[in-house]
């Protein structure tokens, strides 16, 4: 699998570069528990944070204080960040109504998530003119279509790593509850082995029959990982695989950049 490693050399070695930069944005994806930020000096991420409570959160945007931000969120209203800043910031909120520079050809699209909106608009940023599967590993997987067009078509929702094991766990009266491992043997030799076993293998499984039958769409297609789990799973996958973690924040910060220009 392919890491986009001169990426993070940058973000590792230029921790400050923001200091020194005339237009600022942030890009704020904020989930049930836990929030990401990540700032940006135009197209580039510049830092990034990950699993920060919501006092971290303003906290840290209110240290540097950004020319604009986009805020997505599954829990908070845009109303309550605003307030929380307590400064005078351009905030664009995405919502389905939120104009993106990609298509959407989705029969509900109230209903279609924010962070797989802005993960499909990073990978057609990061790669235009491609067929592309977009897999998001968190809470659930998802795996989005976007043909070379920039055409969002749809895709498929499973029930995430976490989420299959809690799910052994709750849905029966004697299997305990046991947290991700990297990929195991494939035979368990114990309760445990057997569980991690079929939980990791099965999704190992899952994501490559999948990509094999999108393949069957587009042979040249291009595989875009992305998500809190792909570290499991990062270093079984096939090399035509590209892992971008920080796919969403890129993602959003294309997004308020195409709302600016049409400003």
């Amino acid at each position: 699998m392919h890491i986009l490693s001169e990426f993070y050399f940058m973000l590792a070695f230029v921790p400050r570069k923001w200091d020194f930069c005339t237009i600022m944005n942030i890009a704020v994806d904020s989930g049930n528990t836990y929030a990401k930020i990540g700032w940006f000096e135009k197209d580039e991420l510049i830092r990034f944070q990950t699993r920060l409570l919501w006092g971290d959160l303003v906290q840290e945007i209110r240290q540097e204080m950004p020319d604009q931000i986009i805020f997505s969120s599954v829990a908070n209203r845009v109303e309550d960040f605003r307030e929380s800043l307590g400064g005078e910031v351009n905030i664009l909120d995405l919502s389905p109504k939120t104009p993106v520079p990609i298509k959407k050809e989705y029969k509900t699209p109230e209903t279609l998530g924010a962070d797989r909106v802005a993960a499909a608009v990073g990978a057609n940023w990061l790669f235009p003119d491609e067929d592309l599967v977009v897999i998001d590993m968190g809470t659930c997987i998802t795996y989005d279509f976007i043909d070379k067009s920039g055409s969002f078509e749809g895709g498929i929702i499973t029930p995430g790593v976490k989420m299959r094991f809690s799910a052994l766990h709750t849905f029966t009266k004697r299997l305990p509850l046991f947290e991700p491992v990297a990929i195991p043997d494939l035979i368990g030799k114990s309760t445990q082995e057997a569980i991690e076993s079929g939980v990791m293998n099965g999704v190992l499984a899952e994501i490559e029959g999948i990509i094999n039958q999108y393949r069957h769409i587009s042979p040249s297609l291009r595989v875009v990982l992305c998500g809190g789990d792909i570290s499991f799973f990062e270093s079984t996958l096939k090399p035509s695989i590209f892992a971008v973690p920080e796919l969403v924040l890129i993602g959003l910060n294309r997004i308020l950049r195409y709302n600016v220009a049409l400003q």
